[in-house]
């Protein structure tokens, strides 16, 4: 693609396309995304994944193999999820450090929480430490720390955070990964319901369309996806839903699109 070694992006990698349907961590997707992420990389796309994935990595890490006298099950919500974070943020990140590696590419961790960026101080130096990764040849694999962060001051999900990347690197597209091909004008199980292909900035109210229930284990569901859309496609930012499950989605959209007939909903970005 013409000017790819100029662009930026930042890819958001929800949970359900990260774990199976008993929610453990599927390595198989998560080393095609990987493998696609390489060849962006290798287009000269500049390319911050933020990633889901540690609590259902720790969840299955655990699953059997703690004391026969600790249930985590009565655990109240924010305990358990420290608890599988501690443990699959560990497993999750040297997963990704192995597949990157294989590909002969260097990836880095970058832990955060909401309440860390909420001086201009700390995040000019997370941005910072971001661009410095990027300029070494380095892909930024960003998640919340959920180890240490509660309730009241976790983002609403991975989606916010990627937003609020998005705009602290000045990326030209947002691709938010999903399970599902994007927004649709109704249940996307209903075969009366067709998929939106183009949402602009100032469009009408789209919540009489998207349904309010969450996925399986994602925190957020289409309707947080499509707000933080709006939002950062209204500073300028092109945004892309799109289903991660589909082989080689992520290319398509970035490098091949026009190509192929690849389906996702894209939000129109404003004038810079």
């Amino acid at each position: 693609m013409s000017g790819a070694a100029k662009r930026r992006v930042v890819v958001k990698i929800g949970s359900n396309v990260l774990t199976r349907p008993d929610g453990t961590l599927d390595s198989g997707a998560m080393g095609g995304l990987v493998d696609q992420v390489a060849e962006l990389w290798r287009a000269g796309v500049q390319t911050i994944v933020v990633s889901s994935g540690a609590v259902a990595s720790g969840r299955g890490e655990l699953r059997g193999r703690t004391n026969p006298n600790f249930n985590d099950t009565e655990l109240d919500s924010v305990s358990a999820r420290q608890l599988f974070s501690a443990v699959g943020q560990i497993k999750l990140i040297n997963r990704y450090y192995n597949l990157f590696r294989d590909q002969g590419i260097v990836c880095g961790q970058v832990l955060t929480t909401k309440e860390s960026l909420g001086s201009d101080e700390a995040f000019l130096n997370q941005k910072n430490c971001m661009e410095v990764m990027l300029a070494g040849g380095v892909v930024p694999i960003v998640n919340e720390n959920d180890t240490i962060s509660i309730t009241e001051l976790m983002f609403t999900d991975n989606d916010e955070l990627s937003g609020l990347m998005s705009r602290m690197m000045s990326v030209d597209t947002l691709v938010i990964l999903s399970n599902i091909d994007g927004v649709y004008t109704g249940p996307p199980d209903d075969p009366a319901s067709e998929l939106i292909r183009e949402i602009a900035t100032d469009d009408g109210d789209l919540s009489g369309y998207i349904q309010t229930s969450r996925s399986s284990f994602g925190r957020g569901g289409m309707l947080t996806k499509s707000r933080i859309a709006r939002e950062v496609a209204a500073e300028g930012i092109e945004v892309v839903i799109a289903n991660g499950k589909r082989a080689a989605i992520l290319t398509d959209v970035v490098l091949r699109r026009g190509e192929t007939d690849v389906p996702f909903t894209r939000f129109t970005p404003a004038k810079r």
